[in-house]
């Protein structure tokens, strides 16, 4: 696969409604009339313009908006076709999210730019993500994971360029599938046509209870997803929630045991 297409979306500018040429020739006519007029007070044509883009940012954000409405409409679920060597997780590989929904990204005005920046997380890295519509509005997003320079038993096996190299990859699948909500499925016959959203994996809040339940009792997480079979918490199935949060219960009381013991 070339690099031009592992690029996740290109914009096609030519099917946005941005803002039509013909506006901003209207609002330049009215500027240079008034600029002309000795009797308009320079205030109120300052005033004017912070109006001209107050509405243009406005309406650029409405058609950002309609336009991932949209998107996301048509963006089908993409399927779990690698495995982690270490953890046994099936992930969607950055390469097939980016070939199963770059062309609907971009028929709908989208492009994503990434970048790193230093992360508020000591040890962390943070990826950042700006996805721009061709109407002019973007939002930005971003994600701190520690270098993945260990495998699931903890030891490295990675250099710390590889690990760098592989957290910016694990954050950009992530961000493009959080941004357009982009379903995952491990059935290689639910893909085509079938809409983001409806997976069988556990919701947003779910997710945040048991990431507070795995922080608050110290238990690191690789070895539950590793049970489960899936490479992060987002992935854990929905019909197997109650069973997350009683293994981590008896991981708990299991470890209170021991202490007891000594």
């Amino acid at each position: 696969m070339t690099a031009a297409r592992q690029e996740i979306a290109v914009a096609d500018i030519a099917h946005v409604p941005a803002a039509q040429p013909a506006e901003g020739a209207a609002v330049l006519s009215i500027i240079e009339r008034m600029a002309r007029d000795p009797n308009i007070d320079p205030d109120r044509v300052e005033r004017f313009l912070v109006m001209a883009r107050e509405d243009r940012a406005e309406r650029a954000r409405i058609a950002f908006n309609a336009a991932m409405s949209a998107c996301q409409a048509e963006l089908p679920r993409v399927l779990r076709d690698a495995r982690n060597s270490h953890s046994g997780a099936s992930y969607a590989r950055l390469e097939s999210i980016a070939k199963a929904t770059a062309p609907i990204i971009a028929r709908h005005g989208f492009s994503l730019s990434f970048d790193t920046e230093p992360s508020p997380i000591q040890g962390n890295l943070r990826v950042t993500c700006t996805c721009a519509h061709g109407a002019g509005h973007e939002r930005a997003y971003h994600l701190d994971l520690p270098p993945d320079t260990a495998g699931a038993q903890g030891k490295a096996n990675k250099t710390p360029i590889q690990g760098i190299g592989s957290t910016i990859t694990y954050a950009r699948r992530y961000l493009v599938m959080q941004v357009f909500n982009i379903a995952l499925t491990n059935d290689p016959h639910d893909t085509d046509g079938a809409p983001a959203g409806g997976d069988d994996v556990i919701s947003d809040e779910q997710a945040e209870q048991i990431r507070k339940q795995l922080t608050e009792h110290k238990i690191p997480p690789d070895r539950l997803l590793r049970f489960f079979g899936v490479e992060s918490v987002p992935d854990l199935p929905a019909n197997r929630f109650d069973e997350v949060l009683a293994s981590i219960k008896t991981t708990v009381a299991n470890r209170a045991r021991q202490q007891e013991g000594r």
